[in-house]
């Protein structure tokens, strides 16, 4: 996933709740968010981030709900959250790996699972 689409689709971003939030808190707002949806409120339809407005859709709730009950999900979109609301994108560059530990899972590795730049 690129770093656009990790802010677009941020799941404490999608759902409107903060990085600290309760589990059910999270589960009540997406709830919430699926009724108003489902009455055409204008109120659900759209949520801010820093690159503008975007669609809210019934499934982007389900799956940042989803994505939020999962805890390695959960840790990625809450390091991307904090970023945003410190007005900085997490961008990380690696260290240095030398050749006779490449082979070894690392940092390279780590940090690109976390969607971050390696350098």
């Amino acid at each position: 996933m690129n770093a656009e689409r990790r802010i677009v689709e941020n799941p404490f971003l999608v759902l409107g709740v903060s990085p600290d939030a309760a589990r059910m808190e999270i589960e009540r707002e997406a709830q919430k968010l699926l009724g108003m949806l489902e009455l055409g409120l204008a109120a659900a339809s759209a949520y801010d981030t820093p690159l503008g407005r975007h669609a809210r859709t019934p499934e982007l709730v389900r799956q940042a709900a989803a994505a939020l009950r999962d805890p390695e999900a959960r840790l990625v979109a809450e390091v991307w959250a904090r970023g945003m609301l410190s007005g900085e994108v997490p961008v990380v560059a690696a260290p240095a790996v030398s050749e006779a530990s490449s082979s070894e899972p690392g940092w390279e590795d780590a940090l690109r699972e976390l969607g971050w730049s390696c350098g």
